[in-house]
């Protein structure tokens, strides 16, 4: 699958203009750390680009093994790579897929770490990304009343892939801030 027919799929099934964003930003997270891994860009950046495709499909709340499963099936029957699937349904541990390579291991953390960097932004006076810092995402994700939605148990696996808290958020802050503008901010 090619990225501009992941775009039409994700803009066909999601229509939350803030959870296509979301999406966006995983996908840039996942490229940068395809690209710091010497893995492949594109598989790694489809995989965060629709990860959460059912996420307008599926009632998480009632059912949320069903998140990433859902979405991970339709693809699959649209012919899309099992790397990326299997990524997919790990993304959300309630699906019961182990986490068994570095792909997977990288969107489970990637996922909310765009949340923490997000609130981190919406909080500084200016509300521009170029103006948030890794220190200060480091210190945002001690704080546990600051955003406290984001699954930061999720995102502290990070050692899981090899990197230092302080690493991932660097790459990840960076990824993002280089979409600044598709994401508004």
């Amino acid at each position: 699958m090619e990225r501009q027919e992941a775009l039409n799929l994700l803009h066909e099934y999601v229509k939350n203009e803030n959870s296509i964003k979301h999406m966006l930003a995983t996908e840039a997270i996942m490229r940068a750390l395809a690209k710091h891994f010497n893995e492949d860009e594109n598989v790694w950046g489809l995989a965060g680009l629709l990860h959460d495709i059912d996420m307008e499909i599926v009632d998480y709340r009632q059912t949320p093994e069903k998140q990433g499963a859902v979405g991970a099936e339709m693809l699959e029957k649209m012919g899309v790579d099992k790397i990326i699937t299997n990524a997919i349904r790990a993304h959300n541990e309630a699906t019961g897929k182990s986490r068994d390579n570095l792909i997977e291991k990288a969107i489970y953390c990637t996922d909310p770490l765009t949340g923490l960097i997000v609130a981190g932004t919406l909080v500084l006076p200016t509300k521009r990304m170029a103006d948030l810092s890794p220190p200060s995402v480091m210190n945002r994700f001690g704080e546990k009343s600051f955003a406290r939605g984001v699954r930061r148990e999720a995102i502290a696996t990070c050692p899981e892939i090899g990197l230092t808290l302080e690493e991932f958020i660097k790459i990840g802050l960076g990824a993002m801030q280089g979409i600044a503008a598709e994401l508004g901010l």
